[in-house]
């Protein structure tokens, strides 16, 4: 048995969504897109972090765990609320990828704008500032001092500021209210907009499957407002910091620059701000992909000076008392948990406590051409997983399959009793059909795109996160095959 109901769905972030403005958004062609995972039988719609985005422009690195990302609020819906004028869009650009340097700048110059021409005594607006103080203000004030020091982390800011309850940052407060009154607007906007999009989900059958990284960005308002949670130096940079060791995508190992939370002496303060993240969460998305859910088991810790992962050691996690904790307060929980890379039996067995859907990747079944159990393979499937051709830290099946040897796509040919060599048709046939839950495909893979429009590339900084896609180049044959599957797997 699974949690979940039988279905299949997309994997497609916000910002890969087709708009006139650089950069995906939350306006018509994000219900366009919706649209059409209704009309093509889909029940889930998975995205990534929807924070506003950090180093490296990456949703995995938020400046905060709360605020939606301003870059997503849609600039023709302001102009339909009449905050800013068509005339003034001089700059369109429907760029294939995304230049987020340029983005940031035009669309902060709109929202600014906008943020003049809006009436701060909005009841509506008032209500949403008292409704989410515990986390708004602390969140716009970082903003805002962050823009005061030219955009550097808030642990190279003058240090009178470093501390988020000293007097200077209450006399910024004082001073500068005007600016962080700004922040203050562009998350009213978002989760005005967003409210729109989940209504639409709800009301059409679908469900969004969000994303919950287990470790926050060391340059967020989560970490300033909250620094006794993290292993910190005195100077505020990291004791230790998170990664993983070599693996599938990296031989030293990734780092990740996170800082590691202080699990033994403030279990009480980090389950409360966990509590608020998730119960957060759940307001935007109906299900949560707990990312690196092995963390919750045993992380590995890296010292913070390193500049690879490879000399870490694991650390014990928090394990069933947080999760205990967490249902206690917030009953049975919509998670999956991402239990990719080195997973030990511990881990298999916190997550099989909870009976949470763990993940299957098929680009990871046919590895090795002799192992009939390997645990990627559809017929080991037990209903209560979800299943992924591949994922946005993978490579499009396409580009994929280019890398693979004979002896590999003969193995998946004959485990699929397959003559044909059209591998996303022979994929989704297998997804589609097997024992699990849910199963979901990248648009990527659906449009049959090559390597040039992967997502993501792991242990990477640049030149990731920036992929969009065009209606008029997908192919709604392609579609119309998706749905033909979901409905013969009972999927629909």
């Amino acid at each position: 048995m699974s949690r979940f109901s039988r279905g299949s769905g997309i994997l497609l972030h916000p910002t890969s969504i087709p708009s006139e403005y650089g950069i995906g958004d939350l306006g018509e062609n994000l219900i366009k897109f919706l649209e059409l995972l209704k009309d093509n039988a889909q029940k889930y719609w998975q995205i990534l972090p929807i924070g506003p985005t950090g180093y490296g422009d990456s949703p995995y690195q938020s400046l905060s765990s709360f605020a939606g990302n301003p870059l997503l609020i849609s600039i023709d819906d302001l102009i339909a609320q009449n905050l800013i004028s068509s005339s003034n869009l001089n700059e369109k650009f429907n760029t294939r990828y995304i230049n987020f340097a340029k983005v940031k700048k035009f669309k902060f110059k709109i929202l600014k704008e906008a943020s003049r021409n809006f009436d701060y005594s909005n009841p509506n607006f008032q209500a949403f500032k008292k409704t989410n103080n515990d986390w708004l203000s602390g969140y716009s004030t970082y903003m805002a001092l962050k823009e005061a020091h030219s955009e550097l982390p808030w642990y190279l800011w003058d240090s009178k500021y470093r501390d988020p309850v000293s007097s200077s940052v209450s006399k910024f407060q004082n001073e500068f209210s005007f600016k962080i009154d700004f922040h203050d607007f562009t998350q009213y906007i978002f989760y005005e907009q967003w409210s729109k999009i989940k209504m639409y989900t709800k009301n059409h059958g679908i469900s969004i499957i969000g994303d919950l990284p287990i470790f926050v960005a060391h340059d967020s308002a989560d970490v300033w407002l909250n620094q006794s949670l993290y292993f910190l130096n005195s100077d505020r940079t990291l004791k230790y910091q998170a990664g993983v060791p070599p693996d599938y995508f990296s031989s030293t190992g990734q780092l990740w620059g996170n800082p590691l939370y202080n699990w033994e002496f403030e279990y009480v303060k980090i389950y409360d701000f966990w509590l608020s993240r998730i119960k957060n969460s759940l307001n935007l998305v109906d299900i949560l992909r707990l990312d690196h859910f092995r963390g919750f088991d045993a992380y590995w810790c890296v010292p913070g000076k390193d500049q690879n992962a490879i000399n870490g050691t694991w650390k014990k996690g928090p394990g069933r008392d947080f999760f205990h904790h967490i249902n206690d307060k917030l009953g049975d929980l919509p998670f999956i948990a991402e239990d990719l890379g080195f997973i030990t039996e511990s881990v298999k067995e916190l997550r099989d406590d909870f009976q949470f859907p763990g993940m299957k990747i098929l680009h990871y079944a046919f590895s090795d051409t002799q192992d009939s159990k390997n645990e990627f393979l559809p017929h080991n499937y037990s209903p209560n997983c979800v299943v992924y051709i591949g994922t946005h830290d993978n490579d499009t099946t396409i580009g994929w399959w280019g890398n693979q040897s004979e002896e590999i796509k003969n193995h998946v040919l004959n485990y699929s009793n397959s003559t044909q060599n059209d591998i996303i048709s022979i994929f989704l046939e297998l997804a589609s059909s097997s024992k699990a839950a849910i199963s979901i495909f990248t648009l990527q893979d659906i449009m049959r795109l090559d390597t040039t429009h992967r997502m993501n590339l792991p242990g990477t900084s640049e030149g990731n996160w920036q992929w969009r896609f065009k209606f008029e180049d997908l192919n709604l044959d392609y579609m119309a095959q998706l749905k033909q599957l979901t409905i013969e797997n009972k999927r629909s």
